[in-house]
């Protein structure tokens, strides 16, 4: 489903990744692991075309997108929660979501939408005429991932979910990203909280320093001794 060769970025004159090359197939849990700083947010924008690749390509569905602006990627069927949330914080949550449903002129399709979001998350149904930015950081969470699925990806890239978020949620959340995958979405996932991560996927990367250094199924990588001790606090 998604494919990267050798693709390089930079800001400015600064190598943030250099030759990733990862793929994704239809109905696979993946991951992206790595150290703050590792380049996994920058993946995922150039993934979606929030920044340019320098050299190399991105294939979604065997069509390359390498130079396609976000929004047509949108609109072919990739999902983006971003970093830090970014919900609209003077709309509700009613708002927001309709707004992550821009394409969808079919106001049944619509309302089937957010029903799926409130079954996900009932605690957005709840809030469902609050301000996002009277929203607690799990709440804003859930409605960020909601609103990515509101235009019914084929792939959801979920950049560090866990983030600020306390243990209890870190597990809500997660749960509803497996019960996403259950149903069908294809998933890339970058993430900081490896064990959970690794616990969820099919497979995982490992990037260090803007490489891909390792590459296997989750569960071998979750028994590696230089993963346990970088990443899994063993």
């Amino acid at each position: 489903m998604l494919r990267l060769e050798e693709v390089h970025v930079f800001y400015e004159e600064s190598q943030a990744v250099s030759e990733v090359s990862i793929s994704v197939e239809k109905g696979e849990f993946v991951t992206i692991i790595g150290a703050n700083g590792a380049g996994k947010s920058t993946i995922m924008k150039a993934i979606m075309g929030l920044v340019a690749v320098k050299k190399g390509k991105v294939y979604f569905e065997g069509n390359d997108l390498t130079n396609r602006p976000p929004w047509i990627r949108a609109e072919m069927g990739i999902g983006y929660i971003p970093e830090g949330r970014r919900v609209f914080p003077d709309l509700t949550v009613v708002e927001n979501l309709k707004v992550g449903a821009y394409t969808i002129k079919s106001k049944r399709i619509l309302n089937q939408n957010l029903e799926r979001v409130f079954s996900l998350f009932p605690r957005l149904k709840e809030r469902e005429s609050q301000l996002a930015r009277s929203m607690s950081g799990g709440e804003q969470q859930m409605l960020a991932i909601g609103r990515a699925i509101m235009l019914n990806p084929k792939l959801l890239l979920i950049d560090e979910i866990s983030m600020g978020l306390m243990p209890i949620l870190v597990n809500t959340v997660f749960a509803a990203i497996k019960k996403m995958h259950v149903e069908g979405i294809t998933i890339l996932l970058v993430e900081q909280n490896a064990k959970k991560a690794l616990a969820n996927a099919d497979r995982g990367y490992v990037l260090e320093t803007g490489h891909i250094t390792l590459e296997d199924r989750a569960d071998l990588l979750n028994q590696r001794d230089e993963i346990k001790k970088a990443y899994l606090g063993g």
